[in-house]
């Protein structure tokens, strides 16, 4: 039979569904923001177009540029990106130049420009390119323990070791795409119990050196008898997603923004939503987010080459997940932390690297949306 490529218009649905995204979060971080200067909304908004250029050029890049198929490692886009990440977050930690916001350095600021970024995300999505490329280059290694589940945690956990005194929840989450990849690059279940031992000690020396952590997960396991901030803000979280009832109060027209609910436009911003579109304002987006997940498999599932099916795959998951993530702080199933909603949460870092990051995932489904017509079901 003759082979006929017919597209699947995959990477098409997949921009349409982010962009949409990105459009409910412009409109909310504006509506969180109302009681703010105008000039901060003008400078909200410029980041809607930016993000969807930035999706979009990353998206002709050829996603077998990040792989690590060279002999030479220098040569290889992930490395440089890995680098620059390990560098960026030992300038944070290390110099003056690391900026201190609610009482942790995270950020790091430009001298002259009055801008400033978050190197950890940049320095997790880095690490999960890097990763991608070396466990697709090592398959026949990373069964074995010493020759590729141990190299591959040392590499993780120098970007881990250098977010967690700022940051336990990214550093978490990148601890567990890391274990996602391995498992779907074939390491053993016993591999990850070999360094249990090491790890819960230290997890546990980490929540209890800080008063915040262990605050945090004091009110999530006993709300009624704590007074702090972690409870104010599930509490208040709770309000602003019970009031908004079916429809909602209507866009522009909820309370809890106006000093009731800290964070409104960062790790909150989705009962603000709540609040004003109702459940079907948060169905919505939820629904979006499935969407966004069911179009990522289909686009591993197509995709025949290894690095890029996992590296499709991991981007799928760490969205999904870290918007599952939120969703439960939201709603007070998860004890509050600050992971922010993709795409919708303020945040320039987080949506730049985040659009960057689904145009390769549109990339890869772009090459791989050719279908042989002899694959295909009638």
């Amino acid at each position: 039979m003759k082979n006929i490529n017919r597209r699947s218009y995959l990477d098409q649905y997949i921009a349409m569904t982010v962009i949409s995204l990105i459009a409910i979060g412009t409109v909310f971080i504006c509506s969180a923001s109302a009681s703010l200067s105008s000039n901060n909304d003008l400078r909200k908004l410029i980041f809607f177009p930016l993000a969807i250029s930035v999706m979009f050029a990353s998206s002709v890049i050829p996603y077998q540029w990040f792989n690590l198929s060279s002999k030479t490692l220098m040569k290889s886009i992930s490395f440089w990106m890995l680098a620059f990440s390990i560098v960026a977050l030992c300038v944070v930690l290390f110099t003056k130049f690391g900026t201190r916001v609610n009482n942790a350095t995270r950020w790091l600021e430009i001298p002259g420009l009055h801008l400033r970024f978050q190197p950890s995300e940049v320095a997790k999505w880095s690490l999960i390119f890097f990763l991608a490329g070396y466990i697709a280059k090592h398959q026949d290694k990373i069964t074995k323990f010493w020759t590729g589940f141990v190299p591959v945690c040392a590499i993780a956990g120098v970007v881990v070791i250098l977010i967690v005194t700022q940051d336990l929840g990214t550093a978490a989450f990148i601890s567990l795409i890391t274990a996602l990849m391995l498992l779907f690059g074939g390491a053993k279940i016993w591999h990850f119990l070999t360094p249990l031992p090491a790890i819960i000690p230290i997890f546990i020396y980490v929540i209890l050196k800080s008063p915040n952590r262990l605050a945090r997960i004091t009110a999530f396991m006993n709300p009624d008898a704590c007074n702090n901030s972690a409870v104010y803000h599930a509490k208040q979280s709770l309000i602003a997603v019970s009031t908004g009832g079916l429809t909602g109060k209507g866009l522009g027209r909820g309370i809890c923004k106006w000093g009731h609910l800290p964070e409104d436009t960062t790790d909150f911003i989705f009962a603000i939503i709540s609040e004003e579109l109702g459940l079907i304002g948060s169905l919505t987006v939820i629904a979006l987010f499935v969407t966004f997940m069911i179009l990522g498999m289909m686009v591993v599932l197509r995709c025949k080459d290894p690095f890029g099916k996992l590296l499709s795959a991991t981007i799928v998951i760490a969205i999904s997940l870290q918007a599952a993530i939120n969703i439960g702080v939201v709603t007070v199933v998860l004890p509050t932390k600050g992971i922010p909603l993709p795409f919708i949460s303020s945040g320039g870092t987080s949506l730049l690297v985040s659009s960057a990051v689904v145009g390769v995932l549109i990339n890869i489904a772009r090459n791989s949306s050719k279908l042989n017509a002899t694959e295909m079901l009638y």
